[in-house]
């Protein structure tokens, strides 16, 4: 196993980490971001993720796409909350006025820093940050890490910590779009899913959880069995997938034995399992209509990729049921998604 060190632009790095499989997975020092992950096929490499060809592209098109979201992954509604009997209002940046990803920029426009972590059964890279107290409108100093890892079981292991001087929020995410086919303007419908998952959060038209759970049961979301996502795009009767032409929701997820969540190719030639100890995962289909964006030669369109996020569902600090993402001075935040590999 190996991995280097290259330069990515305006003052940032990329790591390549490649195992004896040859399946390599860069990350990069902006955003603490995953920029490519090519597994070998019979029919040649596929990078089977989105990304950029430099740090300016991120700043330029999408400063989300592969990052380390925080402190808050999701929308915070108005971008107020209460903590200890104090209320709080944070930066707002979306039109409707609420604070999305916590506010920008945010975690994805930084630059970490970064170390590199040799083991005999696996490579990774470590990035740490310190967000600042105030930062855009949180309390606390904030200390975190986001560790890759790629071992010869061909699995991407993502690990988090965090620990704060002061009681704030924290509720960090990757924004990973996997498109399995390697070709960017191939939208993921013939890809099939599986979610474990026996229930969703009930969204507005804004993208703000109303509270609601509800039963995947009868829905276009039900994807227990696994379906192509063209049969949940095409599925009439479909009110929730209708409001943003496509999948924008938190499912909870059930953690039966197994994998949480299975993504295989159209093909069958390559699969990706997720496994996480976290309670939601939130899943968005890059429903981004006629906006285009230039990738690796290519136009990525709509439903170019998708993601899973994996997290507390947002509307946690409204919403009891929806998962804990308060963090004191006396814990330690962890979190661990294991990406498996099948090609």
């Amino acid at each position: 196993m190996e991995v280097r060190q290259s330069d990515f632009g305006n003052g940032t790095n990329i790591f390549s980490m490649v195992n004896d499989n040859g399946v390599r997975l860069d990350v990069s020092d902006f955003g603490a971001r995953i920029v490519n992950l090519v597994v070998p096929t019979d029919t040649g490499e596929r990078n089977i993720v989105l990304g950029f060809e430099s740090s300016e592209d991120y700043t330029t098109q999408d400063s989300y796409i592969g990052a380390t979201i925080g402190r808050v992954a999701g929308r915070i509604n108005s971008g107020r909350f209460k903590l200890d009997g104090k209320t709080y209002q944070v930066q707002t940046n979306t039109e409707a006025g609420h604070t999305l990803h916590g506010g920008a920029p945010s975690f994805e426009g930084k630059i970490w820093q970064s170390q590199i972590i040799r083991t005999e059964d696996e490579v990774s890279v470590m990035f740490t940050l310190t967000s600042p107290d105030g930062e855009n409108g949180f309390p606390g100093n904030l200390t975190t890490s986001v560790t890759y890892s790629l071992n010869n079981q061909n699995e991407w292991t993502l690990v988090y910590q965090a620990q704060t001087d002061q009681t704030t929020l924290y509720n960090p995410t990757n924004h990973v779009y996997f498109n399995l086919t390697g070709d960017v303007e191939t939208p993921i419908d013939g890809h099939e899913l599986t979610v474990m998952a026996d229930q969703f959060a009930v969204l507005n038209s804004d993208g703000t959880v109303t509270g609601e759970k509800r039963d995947v049961s009868g829905t276009s979301f039900d994807f227990r069995t696994a379906k192509s996502l063209k049969d949940c795009f095409e599925l009439a009767n479909g009110a929730q997938k209708d409001l943003f032409s496509g999948i924008d929701h938190p499912f909870f997820l059930s953690h039966e034995k197994g994998a949480d969540v299975i993504l295989q190719s159209p093909d069958g030639k390559v699969s990706v399992e997720v496994e996480t100890d976290q309670e939601t995962i939130v899943i968005f289909t890059a429903n981004f209509g006629q906006d285009k964006m230039d990738m690796r030669g290519k136009t990525l369109g709509h439903h170019g990729g998708i993601t899973f996020e994996t997290q507390a569902a947002p509307g946690a600090i409204e919403f009891e049921d929806f998962g804990e993402i308060v963090l004191r001075p006396d814990q330690v935040y962890h979190a661990k998604t294991i990406y498996r590999l099948k090609f």
